[in-house]
């Protein structure tokens, strides 16, 4: 059976109702953006630095599996020269981590948005995990020299910390502020 159609003659969206849907499809990378700013103050306490990347990577993880429109490929790469520009970490190591990071949200999409929270929070540690070890090697080897893996593992602790702080904030902006059909 087919679907009807309604015929008629459908009025032009006005100015302020696209700017209220491009505000909402920007509100995952203003999101990132802010907090990857927000993180770089120099608020002074230890491990400010893995605190910014592992939440960073929450964020990228989260709005890859529900907004993969409006965080694309280049706005993450964009977003990751930013924040190795912010941390001083070697050029491209964050940009490298984080577009992994996305691909293998938007692999496993189909199946984790259907899932429990848990499930998909297993699913993060396994990123979270990857991301820390691969970073820590990347930074090792542009350095030239074995750097002491501490700092990887509690980058990755943290992210594994975080993840469930960062969605419940996340999971309101989705539902509320970052909803385009809800405009």
């Amino acid at each position: 059976m087919r679907a009807q159609r309604t015929p008629g003659i459908r009025p032009q969206l006005s100015i302020w109702r696209r700017l209220d849907t491009a505000a909402r499809v920007s509100v995952p990378a203003v999101t990132l953006a802010w907090m990857l700013l927000f993180m770089a103050a120099p608020f002074g306490f230890a491990g400010q630095a893995e605190v910014q990347r592992s939440a960073a990577l929450c964020c990228v993880f989260f709005w890859s599996l529900y907004r993969p429109t409006s965080l694309p490929a280049f706005v993450v790469f964009g977003l990751g020269v930013l924040a190795d520009l912010l941390s001083y970490s070697p050029p491209g190591v964050t940009v490298l981590v984080w577009l992994l990071a996305q691909s293998m949200a938007l692999r496993w999409r189909r199946s984790l948005v259907r899932l429990g929270f848990i499930l998909v929070w297993f699913s993060f540690i396994s990123v979270a995990c990857g991301a820390a070890v691969l970073e820590w090697a990347m930074t090792s080897l542009l350095n030239v020299r074995l750097l002491p893996p501490g700092a990887a593992f509690f980058e990755a602790a943290l992210g594994v910390g975080l993840y469930p702080i960062i969605t419940v904030v996340l999971t309101m902006m989705h539902q509320t502020l970052a909803d385009p059909e809800g405009a």
